[in-house]
């Protein structure tokens, strides 16, 4: 069975007065989630907010199964309720949030995502991104239109393709990846505000550092000027 130990940190960025980012940060459930909300205050803030409230009151206890059915059935009914809450409000009005959720149980994790909050694994001294952006550019990448290293610099780089309360969502709302942990590895979840912010290879060296990773990814995210809100959640697999 694997030890858990997790730390995380928020910050609204150094241009924004809002922080519309929330987290779940629960080893006792063996569950972590960032949300990162779309909308502007009073919207982008409450999508995020409804989706790390559901998961935060997942009872304790489920095995890997039921934790998996729990979640999926509660970012649905987050999802519809920002459906509802976008069709009182009127015409053009967007309620929703991106989220990348991290469940560990015994020697396996699975990864769900929607949009184009992150999910890295550290291991070995190498960083590999396990979820894949819902965005505009990564469908381009894809493609082949544009290459990896010009993603970020491109004009449409906000634009994502999935969001829990986006009323085009088809579908699963979340994808999934599973595989096992193993001691020594250091799990990171994140907002765009930080991948947009620090390059990969300073999050690798941070993350390798040792100490509260979490911390000194926002702190490099606000030296940096980050434009947008910022958090990181930081899920060390010990022995």
């Amino acid at each position: 069975m694997s030890q858990l130990r997790s730390r995380h940190a928020t910050h609204p960025g150094a241009r924004r007065a809002d922080n519309e980012d929330r987290c779940v940060d629960r080893p006792d459930l063996g569950l972590w989630a960032v949300a990162d909300g779309a909308g502007g205050h009073d919207a982008g803030e409450v999508a995020a907010g409804m989706i790390a409230d559901a998961l935060e009151a997942i009872p304790p206890g489920l095995d890997a199964q039921a934790m998996l059915t729990e979640v999926r059935a509660r970012i649905d009914e987050v999802h519809a309720a920002l459906l509802a809450e976008c069709a009182r409000r009127g015409p053009d009005v967007t309620i929703a949030s991106t989220a990348v959720i991290l469940v560990v149980r015994g020697t396996h994790y699975a990864c769900l995502w929607a949009g184009d909050s992150r999910a890295y694994r550290y291991a070995g001294g190498v960083l590999e991104q396990i979820s894949r952006d819902h965005s505009l550019v990564q469908e381009l990448v894809d493609a082949g239109q544009i290459a990896p290293e010009a993603a970020e610099a491109h004009p449409n780089a906000n634009v994502i393709t999935r969001a829990i309360g986006a009323s085009d969502a088809e579908g699963a709302l979340l994808d999934k990846i599973t595989d096992e942990v193993r001691p020594g590895e250091r799990y990171l979840l994140c907002s765009d505000g930080l991948t947009k912010a620090v390059p990969e290879a300073e999050i690798a060296a941070l993350l390798g550092a040792g100490g509260d990773a979490a911390a000194a990814l926002v702190a490099a995210a606000l030296a940096r000027q980050a434009r947008d809100n910022v958090t990181a959640v930081v899920v060390d697999v010990a022995g």
